[in-house]
């Protein structure tokens, strides 16, 4: 017989604007006030998950998933509704949360350990398991305030997670780590929902969201606008942050489209500075602006070039990468054998376009751009923009990608011997 862990029932939560404070205590004591200004972040909220079942809350910023995770842990207390929680509950919500930046790494185990009910003893047991999951090394014993964003979520993660908890609450804060613990915190979830830990993952990572949890929910304007599987409610979600847009494109796909939220925060760049790429786009075969793509479609990497100083025949180049760092491809217009590429004066400015057949699998991508001067004894970057653009690529009738980067359209056959 399984077990209900976690269920939410008329869940809301409102906020109250008043004309001024006294206002505000006038209603404290009952008496009428007018002109105040209710705002319901969450509203009418319900469902219920079993052990081992994972549930995706999806939406914009500003939707309301933030809050319904705090209703949940009881850092905020609801306006309306009940929520019934079996056993341990373990949360992630906002990098810091309970940490002090002037304590090291280890005092902030012990200062939100014990805000998350531990005794000291338990965590004296289980700090050599923290900190090797961690893998801080000499940091551990260093103040918070000197810690990355990635470093804080290393931290964070490894004490939430040092003990399987009945339900864990994840949202977007892993977004911050390195690819590498990315895949390790991935591989502790995986396990812990097999052992029956119930998980609410928050995130913008839509494939993500289809490989790790079974059902999901789309929040949008603080209620429920879709609930059910995970694909189905990610289908709806895009509809919707895509205007619902029927369109086909000329390979008989879904349209290319355009996600907002697909913002790249790590970007680098170098160069000598004789020529600056101003700007990097992707467009479909139709010239449509996009960062997402169906699988099988083709499409074109574009950057804006403007020359600072006089440049004879630049090498131009881009590379694809997944989000691990992992080089999946990488092109010039010397691998293209365009020999000379032109000259090019102070202020002129020119458009590049590599034209790209889209043989990747379903996920997340970066992409690199450069424009190179060979002409000297060595190659030397004259500007490149490493990982300035993020990109996904979309499943399409046809995908036959089951793990793996690259789709090779599989086809079976089986004859007798």
């Amino acid at each position: 017989m399984t077990q209900t862990v976690l269920s939410v029932e008329g869940l809301g939560k409102c906020y109250i604007a008043y004309p001024s404070i006294w206002h505000r205590f006038a209603e404290w004591f009952g008496l009428r006030v007018r002109h105040r200004q209710e705002y319901w972040a969450v509203r009418d909220v319900s469902f219920s998950l079993e052990a081992g079942e994972a549930l995706a809350i999806i939406g914009q910023n500003g939707a309301g998933k933030s809050t319904l995770l705090k209703l949940i842990t009881g850092t905020v207390r609801p306006t309306t509704g009940t929520i019934h929680i079996a056993g341990r509950i373990s949360a992630m919500l906002e990098l810091g949360l309970g940490f002090n930046p002037e304590f090291t790494g280890r005092q902030n185990v012990y200062l939100a350990g014990g805000l998350m009910g531990f005794s000291v003893r338990e965590l004296d047991e289980l700090m050599p398991a923290i900190e090797e999951f961690a893998e801080l090394g000499d940091f551990f014993d260093q103040p918070l305030r000197v810690y990355s964003s990635g470093m804080q979520a290393r931290l964070a993660f490894s004490l939430a997670t040092c003990v399987r908890p009945e339900v864990l609450i994840v949202d977007e804060v892993l977004s911050v780590g390195d690819a590498a613990f990315q895949r390790k915190c991935f591989r502790r979830i995986e396990n812990f929902l097999a052992e029956g830990t119930t998980l609410l993952f928050v995130s913008h990572d839509i494939e993500m969201v289809k490989r790790l949890c079974q059902q999901a929910m789309f929040i949008k304007n603080g209620s429920v606008a879709a609930y059910g599987l995970a694909a189905q409610v990610c289908n709806e979600y895009e509809k919707y942050l895509f205007g619902g847009t029927t369109a086909k494109a000329s390979t008989g796909l879904n349209r290319p489209i355009l996600d907002h939220s697909l913002l790249s925060n790590c970007e680098m760049s170098y160069g000598t500075g004789a020529a600056v790429i101003e700007k990097i786009w992707l467009s479909d075969q139709e010239g449509n602006m996009v960062n997402v793509i169906p699988a099988c479609a083709g499409f074109y990497v574009n950057y804006l070039v403007k020359f600072n100083s006089d440049v004879n025949n630049p090498v131009f180049a881009t590379m694809i990468k997944t989000r691990e760092g992992v080089e999946v491809y990488g092109t010039d217009t010397k691998c293209l054998e365009y020999e000379n590429t032109g000259s090019f004066s102070s202020g002129e400015a020119k458009i590049v376009s590599f034209r790209l057949a889209n043989n990747l699998a379903p996920g997340i991508y970066y992409l690199n751009c450069g424009v190179r001067d060979d002409n000297g004894e060595k190659p030397v970057f004259i500007h490149r923009r490493v990982d300035a653009l993020i990109f996904r690529v979309s499943k399409s009738p046809g995908t036959t990608v089951g793990a793996g980067l690259a789709e090779l359209n599989a086809g079976f056959s089986i004859s007798d011997v």
